[in-house]
């Protein structure tokens, strides 16, 4: 339904492309940006430019990070012979709110997925490997989401990385089967964490 006004139809339009925004939330969002001051939207917009321009990946785990390697990289308090491996940058994010993890990361950038055309080759599983050998890592708990592509993809690593000597273990299952871990609440992912088991 249009409202009477292209301008805000347009902004409309804009909001709904976002991930979770529906057309009631994308109006009330509209209105609430009219009734915003200048200042406030020049704000908003500028934040947006400088995140877009700015961010970038981790060229050691491929995290989100402001620099050629992330502060958790960097990091020399953080429990360098442990690997969390995750499907995306934002699991990342999910798992350090949580709180209780002090190792590093690894992002795989997706999960294996055939009815996708996602092979292992499309993930970053090689750097993984590779890290595994050159940064001597004693543990590597795969937190994919527990769906059918990140049970595939936990299995398929566990073989390869047991094969190099690493200790597999998965996070324990007390996230939703079929979920993700973007919508899984902090307490739930704390305990999947502290509960991992081996593969």
């Amino acid at each position: 339904m249009e409202s009477t006004s292209r301008y805000l139809d347009a902004v409309i339009s804009a909001l709904v492309r976002l991930p979770g925004i529906g057309h009631k939330s994308a109006t009330r969002i509209a209105f609430y940006l009219l009734r915003t001051s200048e200042s406030e939207i020049d704000e908003l917009v500028n934040a947006i430019r400088t995140l877009k321009a700015n961010i970038t990946s981790c060229e050691r785990c491929g995290g989100i990070s402001d620099a050629a390697v992330c502060a958790i990289c960097e990091d020399d308090s953080r429990d360098r012979s442990v690997i969390c491996v995750v499907e995306q940058q934002k699991d990342v994010l999910t798992i350090e709110k949580a709180g209780g993890y002090k190792g590093l990361y690894h992002v795989l950038g997706g999960a294996i997925s055939p009815l996708d055309g996602i092979g292992p080759q499309d993930l970053s599983i090689e750097k993984l490997l590779k890290r595994c050998r050159d940064e001597r890592i004693a543990e590597v708990i795969i937190a994919t989401n527990p769906t059918m592509e990140g049970d595939a993809t936990a299995l398929y690593l566990a073989k390869l990385l047991k094969e190099q000597g690493v200790e597999v273990m998965r996070i324990a299952h007390g996230l939703p089967v079929g979920g993700e871990l973007d919508f899984s609440d902090s307490a739930t992912i704390a305990r999947a964490i502290q509960m991992r088991t081996k593969m």
